[in-house]
């Protein structure tokens, strides 16, 4: 086969070029083979501007539906090493309480990224400077819970220590609790802005201390959290008390009901949560329940009057200047968005890397 990567369109059409139709001999007679086309490779690099970073292929010169689903198709690497943050996969949804599904999440959210380019509209370009792949998923234990916990902190354990940013898909939000283990490991008590429908500080449920309701609260109890940086985004729905945020609001977190959000921009809450988290390491939590349910059905515990997809923009990209040190986007449900355009979703991820 012939290797070429694709920089510009001469090239692709001086590839094309190298596919004729050819004479052949087959069973004893002459016979026209159709054109073969040459397979494609975009190497190591990915290169599509001349730079030695991984970059998003054009759909200009790669077809969308063509190749192994990446995120954003980029480049497979087995490991962190070299890379300055990578997309992870964890596959999970053992920790849910209602409708599962978030175990198929990872993979739903790349096939979905190939409609994903290498700029958003703000001028930032993270393909020309960091280095970026996606290192596949961890290997769970769909049948323990706890021992998902497990290999989930030290997947992240050997990522944090090369020193690369990981960007996880879950995998509902038990994820979170052992991924911020591994993140504290190596930076010390960490400042959160999580963004959700659900504070997920409870307790205990159904007996179990571990599950997609409780994992900030295990953070706190484990001194993971610097709880006087932490901020909860979007936080509505019912509860089982008059005030369901009263613990969070106890341990000094700043509390952010729906409400306070309603018919308004979230730049000014944004620049106020920047300076409360600043001075030191941050971890982003994106729970996509966070956004109202007309704008993503595909989640397990789905709350009305949630946020809209330009909010859900302008948080993430409130985050810029800070000290992120990983993310997550947890509770991706596809089988309950069966349209297939989970745009508000990839939005959040591309924004999480642009900026």
């Amino acid at each position: 086969p012939v290797w070429r990567t694709l920089t510009s369109r001469d090239t692709f059409r001086t590839l094309l070029a190298r596919s004729p139709a050819e004479t052949v001999r087959s069973a004893g007679r002459n016979a026209l083979r159709a054109p073969v086309p040459v397979p494609v490779r975009l190497e190591g690099t990915r290169r599509m501007s001349g730079t030695p970073f991984n970059v998003p292929p054009s759909a200009e010169f790669v077809a969308r539906v063509s190749g192994i689903a990446t995120m954003a198709k980029l480049p497979h690497r087995d490991r962190a090493e070299g890379l300055d943050a990578a997309f992870i996969g964890v596959p999970i949804d053992t920790g849910t309480s209602n409708r599962p599904g978030a175990r198929f999440g990872p993979r739903q959210i790349r096939a979905e990224s190939a409609m994903l380019r290498p700029f958003s509209g703000t001028r930032a370009a993270p393909y020309e400077s960091l280095m970026v792949a996606d290192i596949g998923d961890v290997n769970v234990n769909l049948y323990d819970l706890k021992d998902t916990c497990k290999r989930i902190r030290q997947a992240f354990r050997s990522v944090v220590a090369t020193g690369c940013v990981p960007l996880t898909m879950g995998g509902d939000h038990t994820i979170s609790y052992p991924i911020l283990q591994a993140v504290a490991e190596k930076h010390g008590p960490v400042g959160l802005i999580h963004v959700d429908a659900h504070a997920d500080t409870g307790d205990v449920i159904l007996g179990e201390k571990i599950g997609h309701g409780t994992p900030f609260r295990r953070c706190v109890e484990e001194g993971l959290l610097d709880c006087k940086r932490v901020a909860q985004i979007g936080l509505r729905g019912t509860g089982y008390s008059p005030d369901a945020y009263e613990w969070s609001r106890a341990q000094g977190f700043r509390v952010v009901r729906a409400e306070e959000c309603w018919h308004r921009s979230l730049v000014a809450l944004m620049a106020e949560v920047r300076k409360q988290v600043a001075g030191g390491p941050v971890y982003l939590s994106f729970d996509i329940d966070a956004l109202d349910p007309a704008f993503a059905p595909g989640t397990g515990t789905p709350e009305i009057a949630g946020l809209t997809p330009v909010q859900a923009l302008e948080i993430v990209r409130g985050c810029r200047g800070l000290d992120l040190v990983g993310c997550d986007l947890v509770e991706v449900s596809p089988p309950y968005d069966t349209t297939g355009t989970k745009r508000p979703r990839l939005s959040v991820g591309n924004t999480a890397v642009t900026n």
